[in-house]
């Protein structure tokens, strides 16, 4: 008997049990082929569906509808208007075109059912099509259904704090930002109202600083205790959880609904913010009228009060880091007053922007300046007064002179390794393979380190091209070396490596990194911060200038490298300079070296000398006079190019300095490339931020302090004599 219905699961049962025959349909047994064979299709269906019967739209759906209906029991054999009365009136049209023969589709429809003793907005998806019978009319229809409600609640709940995101972005004001969340909740969720309030220490008082009503609904604003609202709002809330009410005239005491109805509240969701596990403010939404909440109206309002309180304290944190700086600006004012007043102090904080660090770094360094000049000038002090000496013969004047020019040779190597520390060396960077030059300075070492200290070599197998200035990279290596030497007490293993196609971190481009590792005492860790500090030194008075590292980490940042140190006390340490690599050019010519090559004479050539400092000014002509040279002289770019206009004769090259008031030296050679580019221009300078920068641009560059034999070969070379 019906073996239709075999497999059809609990709905199945039901069908097989229920009294038909008291139903339009009549019993069971006397049903038409496509009744039966419509609902032993839908019972099969893991889909929720339903078959809708005849005129009255008698309902049989299978066990995945049931979720759908909710608390209606008596669906089965029902009319599908009783079934769905509460919102029949939106669904009847659909329903009467279905059964008109036409297949209804419907996405994410709205709608208010009673699934659970009150009425509450669903969304559904579904779709109405006809059941036809033999002869082609139609008999009923099948309903295919899913329900939306979760996807489009998440949809709306997205799009809301979207919008409520970008309403309050801009805003810098936390009442503003409170009364744009307040609005839209209130006409989102159509609400009577919406309130935000501060607590007070004790827990218990509370201010409403702002709300916003719908039209006749009374203003909320004021100071309330907790305790008039309930025992509940105060164990629910001071626990951290939200207070729910539906209706308080029939949750809650005559006395603690008093409280609400006063203020025109009979439904409410208040959320709590805890913080620092006090709590400190709250958030609610209200209606006049009784109202079931809904999960999505609960957990909108949790959401909406976290993101917006974290707001506001986004802007407080703004506001209190503007009045911080404010107050650093002022505090800055006073101490540099101060500084003016009190020569001898300089009075900092760690909050003035780490300056009592920089003051120490930038003392120490001119300290250490003014010491090593301080012993340089003594020795030409002392030399000169010797000289003076009459009576003096030709053999210590000679010693006397040569102490002179060392101690010269010195300060310049001083100057040259604090621009190297500051990154404002001029440099001349080449391509050339690194290979062959580390190999000779690592030959150069192993003889100089003695023999108890073995210098090991590690080359890549394949060449190694770097961009860098080949003279500042041999300093440094060397500076690196014998540190490391000096830190092995005389005996270990002092490594040179070199490793191509090695990768640092923020770059795209490829680095070779050259390595120099000892096997001495290491470095300890409270020191490693400070040993490229400039005259920084762990050795002893005499034995280091405080300088060589300085110049490693300026000579590598300047290259557009690095350096980096990593040391285990005990164990050694390991430097590794990082390099940018390149292809291999089309030749590796040996680099030149400017001061190879015979003194040349002047054969009576016309120099422009172009210097503004008299006193240079005066030397250099007379160096260039004393080696047959014609010149002249231009104390700043613009005199030069009066000159250069008015010479008859014209000049074989322009000898300038680089930093001059008005227009600098690099402007003139620029120019003049331009406008006679036969004309050789020669740069000098002892600090110029553009060269430093932007290097030499394809002028000949000489670099201050220079001797007058530097002078004569570079101009030679210019003028090809």
């Amino acid at each position: 008997m019906a073996n239709w219905l075999d497999g059809g699961g609990l709905m199945a049962e039901r069908i097989r049990n229920h009294d038909w025959a008291a139903t339009p349909l009549g019993p069971l047994g006397q049903w038409p082929e496509t009744l039966r064979t419509s609902v032993a299709l839908c019972l099969d269906s893991r889909f929720p569906q339903a078959v809708l019967w005849g005129p009255e739209l008698i309902t049989l759906h299978n066990d995945a509808f049931t979720p759908i209906l909710g608390d209606k029991p008596l669906a089965l054999g029902s009319p599908f208007s009783v079934v769905w009365q509460e919102a029949w009136h939106e669904i009847a049209d659909m329903a009467a075109r279905a059964l008109a023969g036409e297949a209804v589709f419907i996405e994410d429809f709205p709608l208010l059912i009673d699934r659970c003793g009150s009425l509450e907005k669903a969304y559904f998806t579904f779709c109405y099509s006809p059941i036809r019978s033999e002869d082609g009319s139609v008999v009923g229809m099948l309903d295919t259904v899913t329900e939306t409600t979760a996807s489009v609640v998440t949809n709306q709940r997205l799009n809301f704090l979207d919008n409520l995101g970008r309403a309050v972005a801009n805003a810098t004001d936390p009442d503003h930002i409170m009364a744009i969340t307040t609005r839209m909740l209130v006409e989102n969720l159509e609400l009577s109202s919406c309130a935000y309030a501060v607590m007070d220490a004790d827990e218990d008082g509370f201010t409403i600083c702002g709300d916003w009503v719908a039209p006749g609904s009374p203003r909320l604003l004021g100071r309330y205790r907790l305790a008039d609202f309930g025992r509940l709002a105060v164990s629910r809330l001071r626990a951290g959880l939200p207070l729910v009410i539906n209706d308080n005239l029939n949750e809650l005491a005559s006395e603690e609904s008093a409280t609400f109805q006063a203020i025109g509240i009979t439904a409410t969701v208040c959320m709590p913010l805890i913080k620092n596990g006090r709590l400190t403010a709250l958030m609610a939404i209200h209606d006049h009228e009784p109202r079931t909440w809904t999960l999505y109206e609960q957990a909108l309002l949790s959401e909406v009060t976290e993101r917006s309180w974290a707001h506001i304290q986004r802007i407080q944190a703004h506001a209190e880091m503007r009045e911080a700086m404010a107050a650093l600006e002022a505090l800055n004012a006073t101490l540099e007053h101060r500084v003016e007043e009190r020569t001898a102090q300089l009075l900092h904080t760690e909050a003035v922007l780490r300056q009592t660090q920089k003051l120490e770094a930038i003392g120490q360094l001119t300290g250490g300046v003014a010491h090593d000049f301080n012993n340089l000038l003594t020795i030409i002090r002392s030399s000169l007064h010797f000289l003076q000496r009459p009576n003096l013969d030709q053999q210590r004047r000679e010693r006397y002179l040569k102490t002179m020019s060392d101690t010269v040779d010195r300060g310049a190597k001083l100057t040259g390794q604090l621009l190297a520390f500051a990154r404002r060396q001029a440099l001349s960077p080449q391509v050339f393979e690194a290979g062959p030059r580390l190999e000779a300075m690592a030959d150069m070492l192993d003889t100089a380190t003695g023999a108890r200290i073995h210098v090991e070599l590690q080359l890549p197998e394949s060449p190694c091209h770097i961009r860098a200035d080949l003279s500042q990279l041999e300093t440094a290596v060397i500076n690196l070396m014998l540190n490391g030497r000096d830190a092995m007490a005389g005996e270990g293993t002092l490594r040179l490596r070199l490793q191509a196609d090695q990768q640092m971190p923020g770059h795209d481009r490829l680095f070779a990194a050259i390595s120099v590792s000892d096997s001495g005492v290491g470095i300890a860790p409270e020191l490693l911060e400070r040993i490229f500090d400039p005259f920084f030194t762990t050795k002893a008075p005499g034995e280091g200038t405080g300088l060589g590292l300085s110049q490693v980490f300026g000579f590598a940042k300047q290259s557009d490298g690095d350096v980096k140190v990593d040391s285990v006390q005990g164990q050694g340490t390991r430097f590794t300079l990082y390099l940018p690599q390149e292809p291999a050019p089309a030749s590796d010519a040996p680099a030149s070296d400017p001061h190879n090559g015979p003194q040349l004479s002047g054969q009576r050539r016309r120099i422009l000398v172009v210097e503004d400092n008299p006193d240079v000014g005066s030397f250099t002509a007379q160096i260039l006079e004393d080696h047959g040279y014609q010149i002249s002289w231009a104390s700043s770019a613009e005199d030069a190019l009066v000159q250069l206009d008015n010479a008859p004769e014209g000049f074989d090259a322009v000898f300038s300095d680089v930093v001059m008031p008005g227009m600098g030296g690099l402007a003139l050679a620029r120019q003049l490339r331009r406008q006679r580019p036969q004309l050789p221009v020669i740069l000098t300078s002892g600090y110029s931020e553009a060269i430093a920068e932007g290097g030499h641009q394809g002028f000949a560059f000489l670099a201050k302090p220079y001797s007058a034999e530097q002078v004569c070969q570079l101009l030679g070379k210019v003028l090809g004599v």
